[in-house]
């Protein structure tokens, strides 16, 4: 396919739009249900678990955990908008079919999808700090550090998502993505406790997932510092990105106009 078919124009971001304006009418809704589990597990680990805890890699539980929190937050938040709203716009609302009909192309609304559950991610990303903020002594100059990292999750996760919905034939097929992709990431990439006390092989295995790479980078800048392996943590989840990103549009295209 060549390479022109993979830009995206200034076209998504009126993909974008459409998505905002449709969710602005729900976000009530929509804010209590992609941020209330993710705040109740908070409160439940930070200050249940953190009481018998203490303190892990020289933070607070609380630290820990709401760093780890904000990781997994933007994880779930852009995979499940780019599998279940992504798939009924495709699949059930026809409105990706409507957008190609208009002068836009298959990158622009893939990105725009993309940009779109990028959005939320970062809205629960950044709900999640603030509330931690309350709790732990995350800095206002951390957030601000933070917020690109979220932003990026969103990202990756949501093009990550747009290739399991290019190939999905129904809803159902999301359960095989969600348990054996995106929970073991949120189990074993050191949301909860820290993954050097795994065996080499498993820490390996562990380290080619993107969330812990994510992990990685927001831990330390809450702390106020410059993440370790800093260019690795950065590469590795921007490569798998930009791979998932061609993969969905090369998807998606051949899904609908071929």
């Amino acid at each position: 396919m060549p390479w022109i078919y993979f830009l995206p124009s200034r076209g998504s971001l009126q993909v974008w739009r459409r998505h905002f304006l449709v969710w602005r009418k729900v976000s009530q809704a929509s804010l209590v249900g992609n941020l209330g589990e993710p705040l109740l597990i908070l409160l439940a680990m930070g200050y249940g678990m953190g009481r018998f805890v203490g303190s892990l890699d020289g933070m607070s539980y609380w630290l820990f955990v709401t760093t780890g929190l904000v990781a997994a937050s933007s994880m779930h938040t852009a995979t499940f908008e780019s599998l279940y709203g992504a798939f009924t716009r495709m699949t059930r609302q026809n409105t990706f079919h409507a957008m190609l009909i208009t002068p836009l192309s298959v990158a622009d609304v893939v990105s725009g999808e993309i940009l779109w559950a990028a959005t939320k991610a970062f809205i629960a990303g950044l709900c999640i700090l603030l509330v931690g903020m309350f709790w732990t002594d995350i800095s206002g100059l951390a957030v601000l550090a933070i917020l690109p990292v979220i932003l990026g999750s969103g990202i990756l996760f949501a093009a990550m998502g747009m290739v399991a919905t290019a190939i999905s034939p129904s809803y159902d097929f999301f359960f095989y993505y969600v348990t054996l992709i995106i929970s073991p990431m949120y189990l074993f990439c050191g949301i909860f406790f820290p993954i050097d006390q795994f065996p080499a092989v498993a820490r390996t295995a562990i380290g080619l997932l993107p969330l812990t790479h994510v992990v990685a980078l927001i831990r330390p800048l809450a702390q106020g510092k410059i993440p370790e392996h800093l260019f690795m943590h950065l590469a590795v989840p921007t490569l798998i990105a930009l791979l998932a990103y061609l993969l969905a549009v090369s998807l998606v295209r051949r899904r609908i106009l071929v």
